[in-house]
């Protein structure tokens, strides 16, 4: 029994050792861990703790210190995050957190953006705007009532019509419509449209001034349609038809049935037009000769008594 004892006793007496060991070495890790170092330091930090991470920074990085339960652990970085903004000094550079209004700022004084429900004006986060402005839920900002160059507006972000001048597009307006935009005659800006053709058809029968017989050279075509006319600034259509000369066998055109009679009556009443012409034709040169004869006969009497009065005359004499 005593024996037992005693060796119970021995155990406890060697666990308490043992943890007394145990915690002395923990405690000497964490004061060797909390000593200040400029080895094996990472991510910019020029000196650090393996406990408290960066305690100062390379040149132009800020140090920001990031909750981590209890503690705090400094990191470097080019640019403070969200909620902080950054102040630089001769001994170092710092992350200093914003207003608690604040989503991100210039300084203490002067918001950039502003948090859930606050609008931003004139650097301070407010509930509500000053008069003659209205919250904008998208700009997260205190803005007039309708946008710039707008005559009336459906909200602070939306324009129905614009002033003189200017093209709605959108919701803005715009002096000068944007790229691959045009104006219209309602003053808006719409897509700019650009001409748009099929593919060419087969080419037609060759053929020479409507038929398809009678000849050996003559012209066939081809078109394509237009799937989508341009708008006035858009690139206009190429050509839809085009012809080339095509060449054939020649070979007599035969007449449709009906028609070889009234051909045979047409080619009649034509020569017999032409013989008309030509009987009126002849009597016009016929009278012609007679006048022409008739004119000739008076004028050799004329001058035959003449030559005859000039003889007498000279006898006379």
């Amino acid at each position: 029994m005593q024996l037992q004892l005693i060796s119970i006793v021995l155990i406890l007496h060697c666990m308490e050792y043992t943890n007394c060991q145990h915690h002395g070495s923990r405690h000497r890790q964490h004061k060797q861990g909390s000593g200040v170092s400029t080895q094996g330091c990472q991510g910019g930090c020029q000196t650090c703790s393996v406990y408290n991470g960066c305690l100062t920074c390379k040149p132009k990085l800020f140090i920001h210190l990031e909750r981590d339960g209890m503690r705090q652990i400094g990191v470097c970085l080019a640019s403070c995050p969200n909620g902080f903004y950054g102040t630089r000094s001769p001994d170092r550079n710092d992350c200093i957190k914003c207003g608690s209004e604040c989503d991100s700022c210039f300084n203490r004084n002067f918001c950039l953006r502003c948090r859930a429900g606050s609008y931003l004006h004139k650097g301070k986060c407010m509930e509500s705007c000053p008069d003659g402005l209205v919250p904008s839920d998208t700009k997260k900002e205190c803005v007039p009532a309708c946008p710039v160059d707008c005559d009336s507006c459906q909200n602070s972000d939306t324009c129905t019509r614009c002033v003189p001048g200017h093209f709605l597009l959108h919701g803005q307006c715009y002096h000068i419509c944007p790229d691959k935009f045009e104006p219209n005659n309602s003053m808006e800006c719409i897509p700019t449209a650009h001409c748009e053709v099929g593919e060419w058809g087969e080419w037609s029968p060759c053929s020479r001034l409507g038929k398809t017989c009678g000849f050996k050279w003559g012209e066939e075509t081809r078109t394509r349609k237009v799937l989508q006319n341009p708008s006035p600034m858009g690139s206009q259509c190429p050509q839809t038809s085009e012809k080339r000369d095509c060449y054939v066998k020649r070979r007599r055109c035969k007449p449709a049935k009906g028609q070889r009679r009234g051909e045979k009556k047409k080619r009649f009443n034509l020569q017999e037009k032409e013989n008309s012409e030509g009987r009126r034709e002849r009597k016009r040169e016929r009278e012609k000769e007679t006048i022409d004869r008739e004119d000739s006969e008076s004028r050799n009497k004329t001058e035959h008594r003449r030559r005859r009065d000039q003889s007498r005359d000279a006898g006379t004499v």
